[in-house]
């Protein structure tokens, strides 16, 4: 096997080596151990939580994996396998699902081989898609089925993750928090993971999955091959016209029926505390596609100029509740059709909100933090040249003086000024966009004020020249009046500047202490109480 940049960078982080032929490989015990595992627990005599452990344990003496695993992994996995799991699944888990998954981390140096070959053209190879380093990396289902293994086996080497900013990868620490704190919502989480190997075992998915690391740069070249971070210039200059916005009060963003980009409420860290004990949006996302869960191995944390989109993971498990409630409800067929990358049209896209903001939130420069976080997310960086368009027409100052609309200027705006203005910014083709579908992003337990947040959203979404904002309040309360709000909104023709001027607005008012009322009672005083 050739050596290559994308391999060197990922290579600490796998669990082979080269060989003397240049080849990668798995130590021989290894090896060893696979195979016997691949003959059925007569022959490698894993049919139970326990042994599995010390399977587990075994391997990675073998690999010289100093760090040790979750202190209670062992007592997690001898749990779950030997008393949570029926008598009959776990029998058939041990006789036929482990001796495939055993065989396929045999094949993991043949298919990571077979995946540098085909990448090489196009530079999407498994490599660490570091901070500031926009680019993609797009891996077949089957390998990433393999590296879901290695998770499971708890076979990827840890000691330096945490050195490049690294999520959790192994699944040791799921197992530890299953019994170390026990709950229905753990070991439904769990649940989730092992139909998903079952659905491989019994047949391997063929597509892929693509992992970009998107990026607003901080650095302002002319020749740069993507955008800049906007200021608050840009955004009170802006003439974009606001996106249709649509409320859903009930309903999931994973169901919904458009294809539209959907927003993963993500940490910084991807996947949160997927593999942890967490058990909120982006966890359950992790947990019923968790193919997403690959992109914890190369993608580190996310600055506040990135974001990360993931298309194709599929869905393999159905579910209900939330949090305490979450359950595993049985197995889910994906229907979504395929792109030319052979992706299921299933767009997710991680964007991180701030934590705790309190009165800080109403600050420009953190307003500014979270328009541009969803920006990102937002954008589609292949339609670069539009884009590139767009900022320049947007850079020109197009008003002197005070930028504000009608509601705190007092003046108003001529309807052949406002329909040349839309004019400008038209785009062909713009109904073959994809929407965006969305909800409360940064608040709960993030703490965002989500009337704030719900406008943050919508001007990035404009901005971007997305179609639409399908918005799931989840049944919020402080969001009660948000369809009549935007409804009015758009019944004033406001563009995005004119809206994010208004946004600033109340912002300094509410520093001030000037207004003790929410963003839509003070847009619109008549709301009902």
């Amino acid at each position: 096997m050739e050596d290559s940049a994308e391999l060197e960078s990922i290579l600490p982080y796998l669990p082979l080596a080269i060989g003397s032929s240049r080849r990668l490989l798995w130590p021989s015990k290894v090896v060893e151990a696979l195979e016997a595992m691949s003959r059925g627990p007569d022959h490698s005599r894993v049919n139970c939580g326990e042994v599995l452990s010390i399977a587990i344990s075994d391997m990675r003496a073998s690999l010289s994996l100093a760090d040790p695993l979750a202190l209670s992994a062992p007592l997690g996995y001898a749990l779950f396998f030997d008393e949570l799991m029926s008598s009959a699944d776990s029998r058939k888990w041990f006789a036929e699902d482990i001796p495939k998954l055993a065989n396929l981390l045999l094949r993991l140096p043949s298919l990571l081989e077979v995946h540098y070959q085909n990448s090489r053209a196009y530079g999407y190879g498994l490599r660490i898609l570091g901070p500031q380093q926009p680019g993609m990396v797009l891996l077949s289902q089957e390998l990433i089925g393999a590296l879901l293994a290695c998770s499971l086996f708890c076979l990827f080497p840890i000691s330096n993750r945490g050195l490049k900013h690294l999520p959790t990868i192994n699944f040791d620490q799921l197992f530890a928090s299953l019994y170390d704190s026990y709950s229905e919502s753990q070991e439904n989480k769990v649940r989730c993971i092992i139909c998903y190997f079952q659905r491989i075992c019994l047949q391997m998915p063929t597509g892929s999955v693509s992992f970009e690391r998107k990026l607003l740069s901080l650095e302002h070249h002319p020749w740069q091959s993507f955008l800049s971070y906007p200021y608050a210039d840009f955004w009170t200059k802006s003439t974009i016209p606001l996106c249709a916005f649509q409320v859903h009060s009930s309903g999931l963003i994973e169901d919904h029926a458009i294809e539209a980009l959907e927003v993963d409420f993500a940490n910084k860290y991807l996947g949160g505390g997927a593999l942890h004990r967490g058990c909120v949006q982006e966890e359950i996302r992790f947990m019923i596609n968790p193919e997403l869960i690959a992109g914890m191995l190369f993608l580190p944390s996310m600055a506040d100029n990135e974001a990360i989109e993931i298309v194709g993971a599929e869905r393999f498990s159905d579910y209900t509740g939330y949090a305490s409630s979450f359950r595993f409800s049985g197995d889910y067929v994906d229907k979504r059709s395929v792109d030319s990358l052979g992706r299921r049209k299933t767009r997710i896209v991680a964007i991180d909100a701030l934590c705790s903001p309190r009165m800080k939130q109403y600050k420009l420069k953190y307003l500014l933090r979270e328009t541009n976080k969803a920006f990102c997310g937002f954008l589609d960086q292949s339609k670069y040249s539009q884009y590139k368009r767009l900022f320049k027409m947007n850079s020109v100052q197009l008003n002197e003086g005070s930028s504000l609309p009608n509601k705190v200027k007092g003046e108003s705006r001529t309807e052949e000024v406002r329909k040349s203005d839309e004019k400008s910014w038209h785009l062909e083709d713009c109904e073959n966009y994809i929407g965006i579908a969305t909800g409360n992003w940064g608040c709960g337990a993030f703490g965002g004020d989500p009337e704030v947040k719900t406008i943050i959203q919508w001007l990035a979404a404009s901005q971007a020249l997305r179609p639409f904002i399908s918005y799931y309040t989840f049944g919020l309360e402080a969001l009660q009046s948000l369809a009549q709000v935007t409804q009015w909104i758009i019944l004033q023709k406001w563009n995005v500047g004119d809206l994010w001027n208004i946004l600033i607005e109340y912002s300094s008012q509410k520093l001030r202490g000037e207004a003790d009322v929410g963003f839509f009672a003070w847009l619109l005083p008549s709301l009902p109480k």
